[in-house]
């Protein structure tokens, strides 16, 4: 499983970064091939200051190697041998009236002293978050993630619908990180999903990625937008790092198991703003946001 999961990322990877240029039409990603001392590596891929996309990162990893003590706490286990692949993403578009878009697929193993494993699973989904809300674009995003979920559990898109409102909300700022979409984790064999059944709904959510990003993109990236605006994306985007930085599952795993620095911290934009004590105009659109933010959305 982990070798034909591991061949997906990689073309998936290709896939989600050839059209991106396309749709950029000037910038293009910069690769980067890295090696993990303690097992692994990965391939980081970065598109920086182009037409669109002001900055993003398209990155696979595969590590390997014994699970580290603090690890072994979070996981309740001894001294195992560990393997983890996936692929993670975020797109930070220059233009405020495009979003930003994150996404993550992953699997995990874990072997014991014999190297028989003893644990695996699936995670991973994506999200939208919009520095001006468009409904449409919101209703089309979680459109797209519900239809590749009914294609194998019609009960999988508002369960997973409502665990990415949980999961990705600031709670030091009572508000969501975006207009949410899919969150899974721990996915692992049952009597109703096997491995493999596993392996093809989160492919199904992987590949439908474009289809739920891009028109978005294209709908949006011509619209006109103020010096005013652009501050609002700015601070906005301060709530986003600080939801990386301080609630982040997967960047306290990379910084903890000697993940490679650069590769953990691409999410993070490159022109940010924290403003002290910083409120909306009333009745404004980004006072709209802001409302919608504080209690989950049913888009569809």
């Amino acid at each position: 499983m982990k070798d034909k999961f591991f061949k997906y990322i990689h073309e998936l990877q290709d896939a989600i970064t050839s059209k991106l240029e396309v749709v950029d039409s000037k910038a293009k990603f910069k690769e980067d091939l890295w090696e993990r001392p303690e097992g692994g590596g990965g391939r980081t891929r970065v598109i920086e200051n182009g037409n669109i996309f002001e900055k993003g990162g398209v990155n696979i990893s595969g590590v390997h190697g014994k699970l580290p003590k603090s690890m072994q706490a979070y996981f309740k286990v001894g001294d195992v041998d560990f393997f983890a692949c996936g692929l993670s993403l975020v797109i930070h578009p220059k233009n405020p009236m495009v979003p930003t878009v994150h996404a993550n697929w992953r699997y995990f193993e874990m072997y014991d002293e014999n190297g028989n494993i003893i644990d695996s699973w699936f995670g991973g989904g994506q999200d939208l978050t919009p520095y001006y809300l468009f409904e449409e674009d919101a209703k089309h995003f979680h459109q797209t993630c519900k239809t590749a979920c009914d294609k194998h559990n019609k009960e999988f898109y508002p369960t997973y619908k409502k665990r990415c409102d949980e999961y990705f909300y600031n709670t030091h700022r009572n508000e969501g990180r975006g207009v949410g979409g899919l969150f899974f984790d721990y996915c692992k064999a049952s009597e109703t999903m096997t491995m493999d059944r596993w392996f093809n709904f989160v492919t199904e959510v992987g590949n439908s990625f474009l289809e739920a990003y891009v028109p978005i993109v294209e709908k949006r990236k011509e619209l006109d937008y103020t010096n005013e605006q652009q501050n609002w994306q700015e601070i906005r985007r301060g709530r986003y790092v600080e939801f990386n930085l301080v609630h982040d599952k997967g960047t306290l795993f990379g910084l903890k198991t000697n993940g490679r620095i650069e590769s953990i911290l691409m999410s993070l934009p490159p022109h940010v703003q924290w403003v002290y004590d910083h409120h909306p105009e009333e009745g404004s659109e980004e006072e709209k946001l802001i409302e919608v933010l504080k209690n989950p959305v049913d888009w569809v």
